[in-house]
């Protein structure tokens, strides 16, 4: 019930500035259910995904990452999809929004105002960008497996638009969905700020 993954992985690149990292994560159709414990996370962890989530992907009229439980789906591949070295990056990503949330103002990212949390993750996004040009820039003509990881925020940014737009809600709730088979519609009229389609 997902959109066109390949449209996906295009909008995650878009968004990020960077090609999404873990291929293998686009073989998970349907994951098995699995428990906090069966991953490398606690339901802090999952809490705290939720909570950089929403800023990434916040309630409006449609639902947010909370609402979908990014967390828990984030936790979930990171510990089976990921390498230990995008582990370890995406681990490095999280330290440093809670250590920018103690240097900045001086108290723990879940105590920051929507307005902070805001503000900090935009500091990080900016510092992201500076750091994936760059990356891209030094690793030209090298082979892929030697390349550098993106930055950590980048794949927290990536894993919350990965899993929020692969959810039940994200596809049929924030994108317009037509079951597949459908109909061809070569005319179909388009209105300036129609959302995009999941396939």
């Amino acid at each position: 019930m997902s959109m066109n993954r390949r449209e996906l992985l295009k909008m995650i690149a878009a968004a990020t500035g960077t090609a999404f990292v873990s291929a293998n994560a686009m073989a998970y159709v349907t994951l098995p259910m699995k428990t906090v414990q069966e991953t490398a996370f606690s339901k802090d962890d999952i809490a705290f995904f939720n909570e950089v989530g929403e800023v990434i992907i916040p309630r409006t009229d449609t639902p947010g990452a909370k609402d979908v439980n990014v967390g828990f789906m984030m936790a979930v591949i990171v510990t089976d999809c990921y390498t230990a070295p995008q582990q370890a990056a995406f681990k490095d990503g999280i330290a440093k929004i809670k250590a920018l949330a103690k240097s900045t103002y001086g108290k723990d990212f879940l105590l920051l105002s929507n307005d902070e949390r805001t503000s900090l993750l935009a500091s990080l996004n900016d510092e992201a960008d500076v750091f994936n040009t760059k990356a891209k820039l030094a690793s030209k003509g090298v082979k892929d497996a030697e390349k550098p990881l993106p930055h950590g925020f980048t794949l927290i940014k990536q894993l919350t638009l990965f899993t929020f737009f692969t959810s039940k809600e994200g596809a049929t709730k924030v994108l317009r969905y037509v079951a597949i088979p459908g109909r061809y519609d070569g005319e179909l009229p388009y209105k300036k700020g129609d959302r995009a389609w999941a396939t």
